[in-house]
């Protein structure tokens, strides 16, 4: 299977995309005397990215898996 590289090379680049691209809550205000204490609920597009970058984790890892059996 000569294609399964590739595969795993494009959602790499994803996977790191989807995870780069969530926003941070109190990044390093926390650090300098900022609130670190908030809570939201994920909504709209913060919410898809969210599900989105664990169905790209899991078909890497299954993709992982797979390009190891085969070899």
């Amino acid at each position: 299977m000569k294609f399964l590289p590739y595969i795993q090379m494009g959602l790499s680049v994803l996977l790191i995309a989807a995870i780069l691209l969530q926003q941070r809550g109190a990044g390093l205000s926390g650090t300098f005397g900022g609130s670190g204490i908030e809570y939201s609920t994920k909504r709209g597009a913060e919410k898809i990215l969210f599900y989105a970058t664990i169905v790209l984790a899991v078909l890497f890892i299954a993709v992982s898996v797979i390009s190891i059996r085969l070899a």
